[in-house]
């Protein structure tokens, strides 16, 4: 009698291939500002030192949050007003980028942000602070969770019409995005009659003013639900929101959805098909994030693939964090703006263009920040003897903490010195001149194509 075959083991991370090269300090660095915001002084070289597995987890299992460093002004010396003045919501956010010890979680928030894009066009500062902080609390647990979370958050409700939508005159923006955006992708196993019951099934929710608390109320009323049967996805029902969210979730496309999406948001090459397979088998377990993260940082792709554009925002607080510089000025909000990413006004429900990161629009704005971001730190006035190439430009290396650098930029940079030296023929050019090239050698720097990727 032939014996009985057994059961297959549950996937594992160890399924999937891990990186098994060198783990130095440009590793790390690149770990940083992928899985981060970019390193402090020192902390590449202290991640290294723990090896990758233990380097993964040290961002994915964070310890308790603490911000550190002074907390954000508005240049003036007042505090931020995030809730009342133009811009302070971003700087309230950026300033968590650049003080959190827990910068895995922020950079997470942002990826939430992006896929579940909500606009400060059609609400309120509040909403969109409320809606930030249920993003950061699911950051990397349930994605389960988060889908009920964001379905119900009054940003969202307000954003796609959740909450005009009723049994009597149901509206189809929120069904539409809920599956072309949030969890199955555009045309990806739903119809357009899915879209109108789904539109149905999550009919109820409202907000209106409430006298005893003095402010706007967010409530499901089932008054306004659509009790009646609905077919979706060739299933009937008297679903509820929670259900169509559920439906959603346990559609066969969506783990594949899911893992696509997510490992975009750290890799810029596609992802192999046994990896992808592998991948949604170990999200189908329980829907849990913080797996198939840490199997994504610890996938070679990231390690050994090509370079991928930091997002506007990641650069400004990495270059914050590098110099150990507060949030201490409205500016960053306009300039952050003209880079092409301002927190809380992602372009619109699809979230932000990555393909226009580096534009010519957009990359004005990255050479703004950088100027902006030497700060205080910029050399004025006072003998500044000129430099040698090398010399200068290890100088201008070091005030970024030294940073990852190619000798091909190296090079440039010094080719820059030596052109600015050739043509120091006057006592006033000597004596004037190499503190500027100093200054614009800084600003370089952070504008070469090794600081404006990872």
């Amino acid at each position: 009698m032939p014996k009985p075959k057994k059961k297959a083991a549950r996937p594992t991370v160890s399924a999937l291939p891990v990186h098994r090269g060198p783990f130095g300090r440009p590793e790390a660095e690149r770990l940083l500002w992928r899985a981060g915001m970019g390193p402090r002084p020192g902390e590449a070289d202290a991640l290294a030192a723990l090896g990758l597995e233990r380097a993964v987890q040290a961002l994915t299992r964070p310890p308790a949050e603490k911000l550190t460093g002074p907390a954000p002004t508005d240049g003036k010396g007042q505090p931020i007003a995030p809730n009342d003045l133009w811009g302070h919501d971003h700087l309230w956010w950026l300033d968590r980028m650049v003080r959190s010890n827990r910068p895995h979680v922020e950079r997470m928030t942002l990826v939430w942000h992006d896929w579940f894009a909500t606009s400060r066009d059609a609400t309120s500062a509040r909403w969109m602070l409320h809606q930030n902080q249920l993003l950061r609390r699911h950051a990397l647990g349930s994605f389960r969770g988060l889908l009920h979370g964001i379905t119900k958050d009054p940003a969202m409700l307000l954003w796609l019409s959740g909450s005009q939508n009723n049994r009597w005159s149901p509206n189809e923006n929120y069904a539409r995005e809920l599956m072309e955006l949030f969890t199955l992708g555009a045309g990806k196993g739903y119809t357009e009659r899915d879209v109108r019951e789904m539109a149905r099934a999550l009919t109820g929710f409202r907000n209106d003013w409430d006298d005893a608390v003095g402010a706007v109320r967010f409530r499901f009323d089932p008054t306004f639900h659509d009790r009646g049967v609905k077919r979706i996805f060739a299933k009937r029902g008297r679903f509820g929101w929670r259900d169509a969210c559920d439906l959603c979730l346990k559609h066969p496309r969506h783990p594949a959805f899911f893992v696509r999406k997510l490992w975009g948001a750290f890799i810029p090459t596609a992802p192999s098909r046994a990896d992808q397979q592998a991948l949604e088998r170990l999200y189908r377990r329980d829907l849990q994030i913080r797996p198939v993260v840490e199997a994504i940082l610890r996938h070679p792709a990231l390690h050994t693939g090509p370079r991928m554009v930091k997002p506007p925002v990641v650069h400004v607080a990495g270059m914050l964090r590098a110099r150990g510089r507060g949030v201490d000025t409205e500016a960053w909000s306009w300039l952050c703006e003209t880079t092409g990413q301002r927190l809380f006004l992602p372009p619109n429900v699809a979230g932000w263009d990555e393909s226009r990161w580096l534009d010519t629009g957009t990359f004005r704005g990255r050479w703004m920040a950088a100027d902006r971001a030497i700060g205080p730190a910029v050399i004025k006035d006072g003998e500044y003897a000129q430099e040698a190439p090398g010399e200068a430009v290890a100088k201008a290396l070091a005030f970024w903490g030294d940073p990852q650098t190619s000798p091909e930029t190296r090079a440039r940079l010094e080719a820059f010195v030596a052109r600015a030296n050739a043509r120091m023929d006057a006592k006033w050019k000597r004596q004037q001149h190499p503190r500027m090239v100093q200054n614009a050698l800084r600003v370089l720097v952070v504008t070469s194509p090794d600081f404006l990727t990872s």
